[in-house]
């Protein structure tokens, strides 16, 4: 189901692309935003987005580098990694886009007003702090990286919070594994999920030498039942 590029206004002054997939609805339905690795909106997200629109959400991927180096990136690109640092001067910044990009969709009629957040990798945090602050009902992690600068933000989240990661992330070492574990039994809104063997960047079909499908098919699934926790009509 392919999506459209569509503008949306900044609050603070501006406007951003965002890849918005939006199936037909007879009634309102919930919506996830896809909060991309530093790469951008390249094919991996856009795939991913038209894949869960499948299922009858409305999904968008903001450009959240539009600021500095806008569009997506090639993964032998130097200027990813640059436009990503200082990184949590950047993931602060873009706090506003992820917030804009939820009042985006409460001007689309087929929005139920109830969306997720799913991260990937430097969007990660946003799984975290889009139910803490932005408004979100929920949030998703797939291979979020430096998390640790993030853990004490799920102080006070009462939405849920899902979590994943493979053994063999070179951007999550067994300390961040752990103290999420150690959450995760504290807390009932927090899952945390860790596959043996999977390394950074399951996700992506792109990076072939770390794509893993089972990881992805979970991951996939479980954005689907959170969802599913959104809008009663999900399957």
């Amino acid at each position: 189901m392919p999506g459209r590029t569509r503008r949306i206004c900044a609050k603070g002054g501006g406007e951003f692309d965002c890849y918005l997939v939006a199936p037909e609805a007879e009634k309102p339905v919930a919506a996830v935003v896809l909060a991309s690795a530093i790469h951008g909106v390249d094919a991996d997200m856009r795939a991913i987005a038209e894949e869960l629109a499948t299922y009858g959400v409305i999904v968008a991927v903001p450009d959240l580098f539009w600021r500095s180096i806008a569009g997506p990136l090639s993964r032998d690109d130097q200027r990813a990694a640059q436009r990503s640092q200082p990184r949590l001067e950047q993931i602060r910044v873009g706090e506003a886009d992820m917030a804009d990009t939820l009042r985006h969709l409460g001007t689309l009629p087929q929005f139920n007003g109830q969306a997720a957040v799913m991260g990937f990798c430097y969007g990660g945090p946003y799984a975290i702090l889009g139910p803490k602050r932005l408004g979100y009902a929920a949030g998703i992690c797939c291979h979020g990286s430096q998390m640790l600068d993030y853990l004490h933000e799920l102080v006070g989240v009462r939405e849920q919070v899902c979590l994943i990661w493979g053994d063999q992330d070179n951007r999550a070492p067994v300390e961040v594994l752990e103290a999420y574990r150690d959450v995760a039994a504290r807390m009932a809104n927090v899952e945390v999920h860790i596959f043996p063997g999977v390394r950074h960047g399951y996700m992506m079909r792109g990076n072939p030498a770390a794509f893993d499908r089972a990881a992805r098919d979970f991951s996939i699934k479980r954005a689907r039942e959170v969802l599913a926790g959104l809008d009663g009509a999900l399957c």
